[in-house]
């Protein structure tokens, strides 16, 4: 729980995982519009926790590239659930149909997909 003691550290591993992102002015047009105080504070914990890394970004010099490390990609199957079950219990979920559908179908297959793509 020290963590993942709020939502935000969630919703920052989910960008990372399903939504593209790895820049921190990407995280800040989530439409949960976390506060700039509130995401340093989270990456740096998920960093100091070997959830997530950060690098220079090669294409630009002045920016850093955070990615999920393994320990931080092994969060998949938590994540899904999650996701599942949001979409189960939550009518307004954002969760999308064709993702809650392949998760339901065969999970085993789509977390081998996140995986990969992750690596």
């Amino acid at each position: 729980m020290e963590i993942f003691g709020d939502r935000w550290a969630l919703l920052i591993i989910r960008d990372l995982m399903f939504k593209g992102k790895s820049h921190y002015g990407e995280f800040l047009t989530s439409e949960e519009k976390i506060a700039t105080n509130i995401l340093a504070d989270r990456l740096q914990i998920l960093e100091q926790n070997n959830i997530i890394s950060k690098k220079p970004d090669p294409a630009h010099g002045s920016k850093w590239l955070y990615q999920l490390t393994k320990k931080g990609a092994d969060l998949a199957p938590l994540l899904v659930e999650i996701i599942v079950w949001s979409a189960k219990y939550d009518k307004k979920t954002a969760a999308d149909k064709d993702f809650v559908a392949a998760a339901t179908a065969n999970r085993a297959e789509l977390l081998s997909q996140i995986k990969k793509k992750l690596q």
